[in-house]
């Protein structure tokens, strides 16, 4: 091989090993770029294998108001209550069967926030406005008592009032246990028809765990509203407030409740 050959061969082989330099050097400047690119990128820019999930949201709960107290004057009713029914109208009239309550629920509050009192007249109703002003009657004797409404009850199918001890004795009805009344309506702090807080009480049951099982039941049905279960003289009992203490869904639930014990009922808290 002449010189003129192998200078030729020499330099191909110089200009293979540049180009081969030249590349990889071209690799490593865009793999730097890709580097420098990534990092100046904000995170939420950058490519993710990471699934992501919305946050759960709570649902929720109805918490109602206390219900204030309505207190009554001593005795359950005044002179002036008297005067006005001997004066007035009656505004609204019930016929029902009445009984009385008396010695378990003496010391406790009642419904309206007071101490209860048997020697007071007054009277439990499940429905009318707190501290009305109502005369009892007995149908059978004609006696009767002026009194008001200061706690929720009678809560047994049939019965529409239940009378303290003092307006059993008033009325006629302390021996007898029980009596068909007329139930005149004189005064009401609130509207009879319309407003109001209500609830559903339902029971009694005869074991805390059927009271619990129907508590949870209608947890999951209503979750919009508040429920308890609490002991009461002669069972466990489940309240239902739904949300506002809306009477029309009070009424559509007591309406539709048919529990495995006792009684769905009607009520109204203020």
């Amino acid at each position: 091989m002449n010189s003129i050959a192998i200078l030729k061969k020499t330099l191909a082989l110089l200009a293979g090993a540049a180009v081969i330099v030249f590349a990889i050097a071209g690799c490593h400047r865009n793999e730097i770029a890709r580097t420098t690119m990534a990092e100046q990128l904000p995170p939420s820019a950058l490519p993710t294998l990471v699934k992501r999930t919305a946050p759960s949201v709570a649902v929720p709960s109805y918490k109602p108001t206390p219900i204030p107290v309505t207190p009554v004057p001593p005795g359950g009713v005044s002179a002036e209550d008297l005067e006005f029914v001997v004066t007035h109208q009656p505004i609204a009239r019930q016929t029902g069967v009445a009984s009385w309550y008396g010695a378990p629920y003496k010391g406790r509050k009642a419904a309206n926030g007071q101490i209860f009192d048997d020697e007071a007249m007054t009277a439990a109703h499940r429905t009318l406005p707190m501290g009305s002003l109502i005369k009892v009657t007995n149908l059978k004797t004609g006696q009767s008592g002026v009194m008001r409404i200061t706690d929720r009850g009678p809560f047994v199918k049939g019965r529409v009032i239940d009378l303290t001890v003092e307006a059993a004795k008033a009325t006629g009805i302390y021996l007898a246990g029980w009596a068909q009344v007329r139930i005149d309506v004189y005064q009401t702090p609130k509207p009879i028809s319309t407003g109001g807080r209500w609830c559903v009480q339902i029971g009694a049951f005869l074991s805390e765990p059927e009271a619990l099982r129907m508590k949870t039941e209608l947890e999951r049905e209503y979750r919009d509203a508040q429920l308890i279960e609490f002991p009461g003289v002669d069972g466990y009992w489940v309240r239902i407030r739904p949300e506002g203490d809306d009477r029309e869904m009070a009424e559509y639930i007591a309406s539709h409740l048919h529990p495995s014990e006792g009684e769905a009922f009607l009520t109204r808290l203020d």
